[in-house]
């Protein structure tokens, strides 16, 4: 199974598999006969359930404890990105058991299209989402105390099919990616959580696209854990790409950028807690890689590249890696292999050695997220319309199912807070 992104975008916005531009379905034609088949509970865009907001996700059951039986631990908000386009009835809005990791649905959150990336505010009031379409955008929805989730608005992101988005720390600036374009975006943060007008667009030029790419693709943006720098990770060139970010006019400054072997493909990160190295996961030769990063001139460092034990390239394509609160475990999705790699981190960060991997409960999980407290791990599994949990043992890093998967269709993101 090729990647669901990799190629030329298409006057849809979606993207032909770059060694088979002829033929084969896209990401989103795989996917849109078994979405249809799941069934959702619609709730207006402006309306949700009230124990949405993150504000009041902590509830607890009157049951004694002597009652296992009755017992009921804290819940807390999930969101679920989709593709609408194909299936996706919109942002699924759920709860989960902090204890026993099942979701329950709550209902969708309707009128924003294609929301397939999700991120929320640091303050927890305000969720936002990319569109990703050939016209990009990226949507901001109030999250309200009395259970009422209300689309603020969407900015023009100024590229095609935006596919990551993230909230500067200082919660004003909303960066974004666009992969069809290859360019990536800053917008204003309001004070009501709305966005404003686009401050900046800054497109990949240098270097040349990779083996098979038919330009840059950027498909991740984030801030470093210092807050000094703006990380953006570029399939189509082959490149992470380092900026300082002005916050007062809101504009991008590239410093530096590192490169990764021809044809690799790198897809997204994650950091270490202590800041210092970054794990990259590479889409096209399945590979992952420890990279160390250099907070006083921002530049990132890649290692040698290494296996996910998914398989070799071409037949697997990892997507998302996270690391635990402590820095202690990285897991990586790896669709094709439709499994979950679990990597130890050794020398303070500096190394992964891969433990084993784990059958994922579903087909090609398209991105991964851990509870606030890292005692569960959310897949999104976007082919079988479905989102797998996992209970993570603290001290081994060792993954178990936390029941059938969760039925959602066209999962693409998931999103616990």
């Amino acid at each position: 199974m090729r990647s669901d992104r990799t190629g030329t975008t298409t006057a849809t916005g979606e993207t032909a598999p770059a060694a088979n531009l002829a033929g084969g379905p896209s990401r989103r034609q795989v996917v849109g006969i078994l979405a249809a088949a799941v069934a959702t509970v619609s709730v207006p865009a402006a309306t949700a359930a009230a124990d949405q907001s993150p504000r009041r996700r902590a509830s607890r059951s009157a049951a004694p404890a002597t009652d296992p039986g009755r017992q009921l631990l804290a819940t807390g908000p999930l969101f679920i990105g989709t593709y609408t386009s194909s299936g996706g009835p919109g942002i699924g809005l759920a709860s989960y058991d902090t204890g026993t990791g099942q979701i329950t649905s709550t209902g969708t959150l309707r009128g924003v299209g294609d929301p397939s990336y999700l991120a929320v505010h640091p303050d927890g009031t305000t969720l936002y989402a990319v569109n990703e379409r050939q016209d990009g955008g990226v949507t901001a929805i109030a999250l309200g105390e009395d259970g009422g989730h209300t689309v603020l608005g969407t900015r023009g992101t100024g590229g095609s099919s935006p596919c990551h988005l993230s909230v500067h720390p200082g919660g004003r600036w909303l960066l974004s990616a666009n992969y069809g374009s290859g360019n990536v975006a800053v917008h204003p943060i309001e004070a009501s959580g709305a966005l404003g007008e686009r401050t900046d667009l800054v497109t990949h030029s240098e270097p040349a696209p990779g083996p098979g790419q038919n330009g840059p693709h950027a498909h991740q943006i984030l801030t470093t854990p210092d807050g000094g720098h703006v990380l953006a990770v570029d399939l189509g060139t082959d490149s992470v790409y380092t900026y300082r970010l002005d916050e007062t006019a809101g504009t991008l400054t590239r410093v530096s950028y590192a490169t990764l072997p021809a044809g690799a493909g790198p897809r997204h990160l994650v950091f270490h807690p202590s800041g210092r190295f970054a794990y990259l996961a590479n889409e096209l030769n399945n590979t992952i890689a420890v990279c160390g990063y250099d907070p006083d001139s921002g530049s990132l460092t890649p290692g040698e590249p290494q296996s996910t034990g998914a398989g070799g390239a071409g037949s697997s394509f990892p997507s998302q890696p996270v690391i635990t609160p402590d820095g202690a475990f990285v897991y990586l999705a790896n669709r094709g292999h439709n499994s979950l790699s679990r990597f130890a981190v050794e020398d303070d960060g500096a190394g992964l050695r891969l433990l084993d991997t784990v059958p994922v409960g579903g087909d090609y999980p398209r991105q991964l997220a851990l509870s606030p407290d890292g005692t569960l791990l959310f897949a999104a599994n976007q082919r079988s319309n479905a989102v797998s949990v996992f209970h993570v043992d603290q001290d081994s890093g060792q993954l178990t199912s936390a029941g059938a998967p969760f039925a959602s269709p066209v999962a693409v993101c998931v999103l616990p807070l």
